[in-house]
């Protein structure tokens, strides 16, 4: 049976290298078999805002075009996302789509006595290909790549995505076009693996 994949451009701009990227990915994997579908969240009509967090307990009925984005999660085997590091996260339209996406008994469910909850999306893989102004040693040194373990522990590990694997692109603004190529290439070859 062929493998689900969904690709998630967290990038405002279609006009990005990040789309690129994720054309890439999808050439690579459709070569492969796999089936592909794509969220332009830029696209989406939703309010980023998760106004009340979780604490009326009161379920938010969610907005058409996030409804039918959890049914492509639901679908999908393995996810990649790709995003721009501005700031030292990604952009806002990526982070609230998180955060009104991966909802309680969607994403996961709290279990009586226990502290961990339920993952609910548990048997997906996820790839995320993050572009960066800051020189990748220095992101990885410096900064310890933190965001990275944010996203793998705190965010999708505790729905249940596993195993989730990182690909840094920079310093995005002294690249070549042919650097690009070659990176473009490497995430083809990526999607030809299907991880």
């Amino acid at each position: 049976m062929a493998k689900h994949i969904l690709l998630l451009l967290g990038h405002p701009s279609e006009n990005s290298f990040c789309k690129a990227l994720l054309d890439a990915y999808e050439m690579g994997a459709e070569s492969a078999g796999a089936v592909c579908k794509t969220i332009y969240i830029s696209r989406l009509n939703f309010d980023l805002t998760l106004h009340d967090g979780y604490k009326n307990g009161v379920d938010i009925p969610l907005e058409e075009d996030l409804a039918k984005a959890q049914q492509l999660l639901a679908w999908a085997d393995h996810v990649v996302l790709a995003y721009p590091n501005w700031w030292g996260f990604m952009p806002a339209v990526m982070k609230g789509f998180i955060d009104r996406i991966l909802l309680p008994g969607f994403a996961f469910k709290h279990q009586s006595g226990k502290v961990f909850p339920q993952k609910l999306l548990k048997g997906k893989s996820m790839r995320i290909l993050v572009t960066m102004d800051t020189p990748k040693w220095w992101y990885y040194i410096i900064y310890s790549a933190s965001q990275y373990q944010i996203l793998k522990d705190i965010v999708f590990g505790y729905v249940g995505f596993d195993p989730i694997r990182f690909t840094t692109f920079g310093f995005m603004r002294k690249t070549t076009d042919m650097q690009r190529m070659k990176w473009l290439e490497k995430v083809a070859k990526l999607g030809r693996k299907l991880i």
